[in-house]
Order: C-alpha cells, then sequence, then structure tokens
C-alpha cells in the first residue's frame, strides 16, 4: 500500500480504513514518503468521533484482504514507513501510556501477536501472550517528522519453532539493521478461536485518557506498507 492512488484504501479493494468518524480522523496526505502520498490517521482523546470499537484509535487493516492475512505456517516480513507528525516528547511526570502504531493481530477480538508502539521516547516492539518488550529505537525525538521504515519478520508456529525478527532503518541510514530477535517461540496462539491473523496500522491509544494526563491529540503518517511471502 503505497497510497499513490489518493485514496484511502490505496486502490487495494477491500483494504479496511477507520471506523472512526471524525471526518479528519484519517486522510490522504502529501507528500508521501518516497511518493506523493501517504496515510494519516489521528486521534484525540475523549471525543467519541475518534473512537473504533469504544476505544480511542483509528487504523487501517488487512482482515479482509486473504493476500494481507496470516496462517500458521506461515514466514512472512511486514515493511512499513512511519512519521510521527508534530510529536510531543515525553518529559518527566508526564503519563507513560503507549501509542500502538502497527499490529499483527489475530482475528476474533483476540489481543495482537505483535505490536510496535512509542512509549516515552522510545519505540519499542511488544509481544503480549510471550511477554517480552525490547526497544527498538532509544530516543525517537531527533527524528519526529522524519520518515522511520521498521521490518517485522515473522514464522507463525502453534509450537516453539516460530520467532519475531526486528529491523529498523532511521533517516541517514543506508538500510536496514537488525535490531533483536525472538528465536524458538510459540508466535501464534490466540486466546480466543481465530482462522487467521492480519496487520494494523494507523493510532490506537488503549491506556490513554485525559485523565491520565495523556497528550490529547497524536498524528501519525504511514506509507509503503509491504508484506512478503517468505515461505
Amino acid at each position: 500500500m503505497d497510497y499513490e492512488s489518493g485514496t484511502l484504501n490505496s486502490g487495494v479493494e477491500g483494504l479496511t480504513t477507520t471506523h472512526a468518524t471524525a471526518p479528519d480522523a484519517s486522510g490522504v496526505v502529501q507528500p508521501g514518503h518516497a511518493g506523493s502520498y501517504a496515510v494519516q490517521h489521528k486521534v484525540t482523546l475523549g471525543d467519541p468521533a475518534y473512537e473504533s470499537n469504544g476505544a480511542p484509535r483509528s487504523e487501517s487493516a488487512t482482515d479482509l484482504l486473504e493476500a494481507g492475512q496470516f496462517n500458521v505456517g506461515d514466514i512472512q516480513r511486514y515493511e512499513f514507513s512511519v512519521l510521527l507528525k508534530d510529536w510531543k516528547p515525553y518529559e518527566p511526570g508526564d503519563s507513560e501510556s503507549g501509542d500502538i502504531i502497527f499490529q499483527g493481530k489475530y482475528a476474533g477480538g483476540n489481543v495482537p501477536a505483535f505490536y510496535l508502539m512509542t512509549k516515552r521516547n522510545e519505540v519499542a516492539f511488544r509481544s503480549p501472550h510471550l511477554n517480552k518488550q525490547t526497544t527498538v529505537v532509544p530516543d525517537l525525538r531527533p527524528d519526529i517528522n522524519k520518515w522511520m521504515n521498521f521490518r517485522v519478520d515473522a514464522r507463525w508456529t502453534t509450537d516453539e519453532t516460530g520467532y519475531f525478527k526486528v529491523s529498523a532503518q532511521l533517516p541517514g541510514q543506508a538500510d536496514y539493521t537488525q535490531i533483536f530477535s525472538y528465536d524458538n517461540v510459540r508466535t501464534y496462539q490466540p486466546e480466543n478461536p481465530a482462522d487467521h491473523g492480519y496487520i494494523k496500522w494507523g493510532l490506537y491509544r488503549p491506556s490513554e485518557s485525559i485523565e491520565n494526563g495523556d497528550v490529547p491529540t497524536r498524528i501519525v503518517q504511514h506509507d509503503d506498507i509491504r508484506i512478503f511471502d517468505l515461505s
């Protein structure tokens, strides 16, 4: 999905776009990462127009696209570019909740298999079922309003032969660098029945609220979302 069609579905029939009702909850903006367009998602806490399924989020997803799904036995690579638009940095005393910007999600209302999030002034990768979290970008502040590239390689298994391998390419870097890997782990373990998984990108703020002192409005842009079959 490179959004060069200038449309929210990037010209891909069946791509799910945001369910938030605010007119600016999502939109196509210029310029993009390597082309003319990118998609932008916005969430304002405390405003139901920026909520989807009862939570503050605005996201796009591949749930209904067969080519965008993953199943047990698949080996896939996910790449995406992200820009944190006018991002307010964390300061001591601020809430430490995280903003989720990319997910590998099981179908059926399950928690994610993995996600990348901003937390404090870091970008971190977390797998809830594995109870593992690792810093990917130690300090995002120099890269606010710049395009950052991320890659996740996943082998989807129901036994301990799976893996997640996470790489990043920050502004000024010539190529991706692998940051870490979780090897010999069970990667496909939904709590509820799920016949497939899929990816989502945008902005999801599950634990944040005005009452907690979280930043009221966040905006994120995504571009060049790619799924590769490595099987």
